[in-house]
């Protein structure tokens, strides 16, 4: 006799619920590893989960296993002479694609895709959800983009936002479809905070492009470099800027205490001792980095950038602190504040580590269940 609770993960005629995951690619990021450990939950569950991206990133995250993967892009052979041709060649196949799998519901991440998601979906009868991972300014930044999410959004199933504050952006008609849906967290940094004299560390996790600022992060620690020598800075990832940023360390006198060791597999282990972390970045949706450390207690400082995570995450001055965006000084004199007040500093942390029992993994994969089983019915 089967399970009954694997019987309830069944539509009403008995076939396993299916769903289409649809993403670029699944390369390092906060959005792939979302979606990644979103497909293990709902295929642990029961449910037929394929990952429909458009092409294979250099590194990516492994699928789980079970999970089907299904590439979008156009091949050479399907290429036509014109851009406007490739484009519909594009449409037709990811259309092709959702008349072959017949997937129950349609999942979407991120920008563009969003809007072919939608797109090749009319009249499939096929609920669409589509999620916005940033702050919908920047993901939708270019007049066209902007316009098509809000008019087709309004079409959508679900809109799905990081926070709040996110709705601001769009029209009524897309605001009463919008979901706020917590970002599980990576199984990694479920753990207990670290207990005992912290590492005199500074660590900072993402992406070293404009956007996160890892510059005024580097210029607020040499604001206080010569008060507080024994520090070090360490800025874990990869990016456009990387040689940029140590040749900022260098030029600063500061390359010695200065560490940018590129992306590394261990990064919560790492991180789990150090003295506090920060976040510099002029926008995020949810800054899954910043969650991160918060839910294994660690003391963190992060800007209060436009789309509204890192302010719902943060009460300011009782489990972290909340400066300037581009503001040097104000990040320096918090980090300041916690390198001269470290008991203050393990304050904060506890109180941070109070979010994990609110992310953790399988109540909000659970969460995301809930909603994509609502809008199948």
């Amino acid at each position: 006799m089967e399970n009954p609770e694997y019987i309830e993960k069944r539509r009403p005629d008995g076939r396993e619920k299916r769903i289409a995951l649809f993403i670029s690619s699944l390369r390092k990021g906060g959005s792939e590893r979302v979606l990644v450990n979103l497909a293990e939950y709902l295929t642990g569950q029961g449910w037929q989960v394929t990952m429909v991206t458009q092409y294979r990133g250099e590194t990516e995250y492994p699928l789980p296993e079970g999970v089907r993967r299904v590439f979008s892009e156009i091949t050479e052979e399907e290429r036509k002479k014109s851009r406007v041709g490739n484009f519909f060649a594009r449409l037709r196949k990811l259309r092709g694609i959702w008349k072959r799998e017949r997937p129950d519901v349609i999942l979407s991440f991120i920008g563009k895709n969003n809007i072919m998601a939608l797109l090749t979906s009319a009249f499939l009868s096929v609920p669409v959800a589509v999620s916005v991972r940033g702050e919908p300014k920047e993901e939708y930044a270019s007049v066209p983009l902007r316009v098509l999410s809000r008019i087709l959004f309004g079409r959508a199933a679900a809109v799905i936002l990081q926070s709040e504050r996110a709705k601001e952006f769009f029209p009524k008609s897309v605001r009463k479809r919008a979901v706020v849906l917590k970002n599980p967290l990576n199984p990694d940094f479920v753990r207990q905070p670290f207990r005992g004299t912290r590492e005199k560390e500074i660590v900072a996790v993402g992406r070293m492009d404009a956007n996160k600022n890892h510059e005024m992060i580097i210029r607020a620690f040499a604001k206080t470099a010569e008060r507080f020598p024994e520090y070090r800075l360490t800025i874990y990832g990869d990016g456009v800027l990387r040689k940029r940023l140590i040749k900022l360390a260098q030029e600063l006198g500061l390359s010695d205490r200065i560490s940018l060791p590129g992306p590394v597999s261990d990064v919560a282990d790492r991180i789990w001792r150090a003295g506090m972390f920060v976040l510099g970045s002029y926008s995020e949706g949810m800054p899954n980095t910043l969650l991160e450390a918060m839910c294994m207690g660690l003391p963190v400082i992060s800007t209060d950038c436009s789309g509204g995570g890192a302010a719902e995450l943060i009460r300011d001055g009782e489990n972290g602190r909340l400066v300037p965006p581009g503001n040097a000084d104000a990040m320096a004199a918090a980090m300041c504040e916690y390198m001269e007040y470290p008991e203050r500093a393990a304050a904060c942390g506890m109180a941070a580590a109070e979010l994990l029992k609110d992310y953790r993994p399988d109540v909000v994969a659970h969460d995301w269940m809930t909603c994509l089983e609502g809008l199948m019915r």
